[in-house]
């Protein structure tokens, strides 16, 4: 683990390249030394139905959700949350800069007695074995 679940209004695709997002956000969580490569799952999804603030379809907003596995320490989970916003926002900047546009990011752990997984992942990755779940 970590997943990292994306939703995002649709007209943020004109203002800001999402694939290029979930690269950004990839490099920051493989940067902050907590997350094992191989469990990091990113996804993002457009919202099909929105209404943001008083209604104005011209807001947008994205809100990053950062799911991962019981265990960590707290001072290591919130300096990673730290470096991940950091990371998205300076992504995000010109959208900030330019238009009505909110972030957001929320990380939460996972209890492992109740979220069973299996992966062959490892097996497939280039490089050295990757030791953490």
């Amino acid at each position: 683990m970590p997943h990292f679940q994306i939703d995002y209004s649709p007209n943020l695709e004109q203002r800001l390249d999402i694939a290029g997002f979930c690269e950004c956000l990839r490099g920051a969580a493989i940067k902050t030394g907590l997350f094992p490569l191989a469990g990091i799952r990113i996804r993002a999804s457009a919202c099909n139905h929105v209404v943001i603030a008083d209604g104005n379809p011209d807001h947008a907003f994205l809100d990053l959700s950062i799911r991962l596995r019981a265990g960590r320490e707290m001072a290591a989970k919130t300096r990673a949350c730290a470096e991940i916003f950091q990371a998205a926002e300076q992504y995000c900047a010109a959208v900030l800069a330019s238009s009505s546009f909110m972030l957001s990011l929320e990380m939460r752990d996972i209890d492992p007695q109740l979220a069973p997984k299996v992966s062959s992942i490892r097996r497939y990755l280039s490089g050295a074995p990757d030791e953490q779940t």
